[in-house]
């Protein structure tokens, strides 16, 4: 049997509730209760971009990639993100000016200072903003961001390869994507309700 796929979605507006408030460095899939954490389960890494400068980066999220999640609430199942989510995520991310909210491993106890968010961008070609490099394989609305290691521990860890990738958590509003049939029906009713206003 398949397993459910679920669209996590955030409020761009809101001041509370769902969003994005933390970049965590990660080795493995921490695992998570009542938030999603999109991690390192697929072979997505940062690149050490300047071994002077202490700069890494990498990709934090990529639209419609299917994330494999098994909670006691809702069993096992699928989330993945629109490209339009992790706009708007990345948007509220900045906003609330998060850029200094870095974690290990998704523990609250292991934040850290001296890491900061500096640079980020999402593809998009029709903008001109290609993938960085080596990542080129990654669709149109993946997010990318940079971080600074003013921290010493931490940068050590980098450079020992303790940390392989860059994975945010945060709480997120479920909803079932529609089908295609869904989706068909529902243009199908677009147009002849358009048909009868006019």
């Amino acid at each position: 049997m398949a397993l459910p796929i679920y669209e996590l979605r955030i409020n761009p507006e809101a001041q509370d509730g769902a969003e994005v408030d933390y970049i965590a460095l990660v080795d493995e899939p921490a695992i998570q209760r009542d938030f999603v954490a999109f991690n390192a389960q697929q072979p997505l890494t940062f690149a050490i971009q300047d071994e002077e400068k202490r700069i890494i980066s990498g990709p934090a999220m990529v639209p419609d990639m299917l994330i494999y999640r098994n909670s006691e609430s809702m069993g096992e199942h699928y989330v993945k993100f629109s490209r339009q989510t992790i706009q708007d995520i990345a948007v509220k991310f900045f906003r609330k000016k998060y850029t200094s909210n870095v974690n290990l491993m998704h523990s609250e106890q292991m934040r850290v200072d001296g890491v900061t968010i500096f640079e980020s961008f999402i593809t998009d070609t029709e903008r001109g903003i290609a993938p960085m490099k080596g990542f080129e394989d990654l669709p149109e609305g993946t997010w990318f961001v940079s971080m600074y290691v003013d921290n010493d521990a931490v940068w050590g860890e980098v450079k020992a390869g303790t940390f392989r990738g860059l994975s945010v958590e945060g709480l997120f509003d479920y909803t079932r994507p529609m089908t295609k049939e869904e989706q068909l029906l529902q243009q199908i009713e677009a147009l002849l309700n358009e048909q009868v206003t006019d």
